[in-house]
């Protein structure tokens, strides 16, 4: 639906990921790409709405999920090489235009995209999947259905699949009939809970509705003004860097706080430096970051999008490292014990309740309120190598999806040691986002600066997409 209202914001994340080459890279460069689109064919049986699209229902509208009759793997994987010298600058200018692309939506939502040609016989991988499908948490599983714990070149070719006929108009109003006279049912079973819950207990129930209205009220007034919330347009940058996961926990452990808090913290800071360098009095502006945050109950690692998101304020002003910190740790602290997600995540709810004009009117009210300045979202990967069959994983960027009037988002995903920043960026408004990249690698240094005493620089990529 954000898409509808903008054709500038694209809903897809994903992000592109580094390989050794392995048995996979000939000693030219060039990449297997028939094996790997067999291998990928052969592991969609575990994740089947890879193989479906979109389709509507014929009273409201109702968007439903078929099997695609003219699914075709070369389709969704995709093969394209990077121009010598084949370096890092390179991949991010190429990375940055295919994601600046939408994606079809007459086919299953997702692509996959070798690029080989990379120095050293590496090759990368790029992934764009629409965010309806997958979430952080349910993205990683998805990664761990085509990646290996151990480097291994085998496998079972893909048995013969054969698509579902398409529901009829006839079975399709019936469904539509179906679940509006279910409506009243949902809503009842919706709010038994809520009712039982201790959320409405008179002990704990002035603190959850002053955290709903705090929610509400910085919703309402929106997103600060400052030179990167303003309209997008349908071009990106993309660009990266890393930090020594061990490093950060050093400061997690010494300052206090979370690791997310450490990132926070890291991302507020840069982003104030950012500012200032733009001529910003970031000291008179209420910066606002959603925080994606998993809904999902223990053990749940189903498909499909399950989230909600922290709406909190960064202490971009605050220039020392150490009280920037205490004040994000006091932040989500608050939030934490305040159950700061229920408030989006309940409206959101009613509003799937009747129908889809009413979540129209949700995400319409929301789209123009632009509740926030920056998304940043935290997620958790594995702390042990990843084979895309025999091609070791060396690095992986993850990519979060701009929304309308914001012009940067910031996604981080852990692996073997180093937390990795992915920066998704309009064109038009960051034509500087190196900048920002290397201000998140000083921020950070200043913070393990603080908590050792010791220099420290962060092994990070410095190379920048400079226009």
């Amino acid at each position: 639906m954000f898409e509808d209202s903008n054709s500038n914001t694209h809903m897809h994340v994903g992000g592109v990921s580094v390989y050794d080459g392995g048995g996979l890279t000939a000693p030219s460069g060039a990449v297997d790409i028939e094996r790997i689109r067999a291998y990928i064919g052969s592991r969609l049986h575990l994740i089947p709405r890879y193989r479906q699209r979109l389709a509507s229902t014929p009273l409201e509208g109702e968007p439903i999920w078929v099997d695609d009759d003219r699914f075709n793997v070369r389709y969704h994987v995709r093969h394209t090489r990077l121009p010598r010298p084949g370096d890092d600058r390179e991949l991010k200018r190429l990375t940055a235009r295919i994601l600046s692309q939408r994606l079809d939506r007459s086919r299953p939502l997702w692509e996959y995209w070798i690029i080989e040609g990379l120095q050293g016989g590496r090759f990368a991988a790029l992934t764009k999947t629409h965010h309806c499908m997958i979430d952080g948490i349910s993205g990683v599983d998805i990664s761990s259905v085509l990646m290996r714990l151990e480097a291994d070149n085998d496998f079972e070719p893909a048995s013969d699949w054969q698509p579902r006929p398409l529901p009829s108009r006839t079975e399709l109003l019936r469904d539509d009939l179906t679940r509006r006279l279910s409506i009243p049912g949902e809503i009842l079973n919706g709010v038994r809970p809520l009712l039982q819950r201790s959320w409405w207990r008179s002990a704990d129930l002035g603190s959850n509705l002053s955290a709903v209205a705090k929610t509400l009220n910085v919703a309402w007034h929106g997103a600060a003004k400052t030179p990167i919330n303003q309209p997008i347009g349908p071009h990106r940058r993309f660009d990266w860097t890393h930090i020594a996961l061990d490093d950060a926990k050093i400061v997690k452990n010494i300052l206090g706080g979370t690791l997310n808090d450490v990132v926070l913290a890291t991302v507020a800071g840069a982003i104030g430096d950012f500012l200032r360098r733009r001529r910003v009095n970031v000291d008179i502006l209420d910066f606002i970051g959603a925080v994606p945050v998993s809904t999902r109950t223990a053990g749940d690692h189903s498909l499909g999008n399950q989230v909600s998101a922290w709406l909190a304020r960064l202490p971009i002003a605050e220039r020392d490292p150490v009280r920037r910190l205490a004040q994000v740790a006091a932040v989500t602290t608050e939030l934490k014990r305040s159950g700061g997600t229920n408030a989006a995540s309940y409206l959101y709810k009613l509003a799937e309740w009747g129908g889809p004009i009413a979540l129209s009117g949700v995400v319409e009210l929301t789209r123009q309120a632009s509740p926030c300045n920056l998304v940043t979202t935290n997620i958790p990967g594995p702390p042990f190598p990843l084979f895309l069959l025999d091609a070791k994983m060396l690095e992986a960027y993850p990519q979060v999806a701009l929304l309308e009037g914001q012009g940067l988002g910031v996604a981080v995903f852990s692996y073997c040691g180093r937390l990795q920043f992915g920066f998704n960026a309009d064109w038009d408004l960051l034509p500087d986002l190196h900048e920002l990249v290397r201000a998140v690698e000083r921020c950070f240094t200043e913070l393990f600066d603080a908590a050792t005493g010791v220099r420290h620089l962060p092994a990070a990529d410095a190379q920048g997409d400079h226009p």
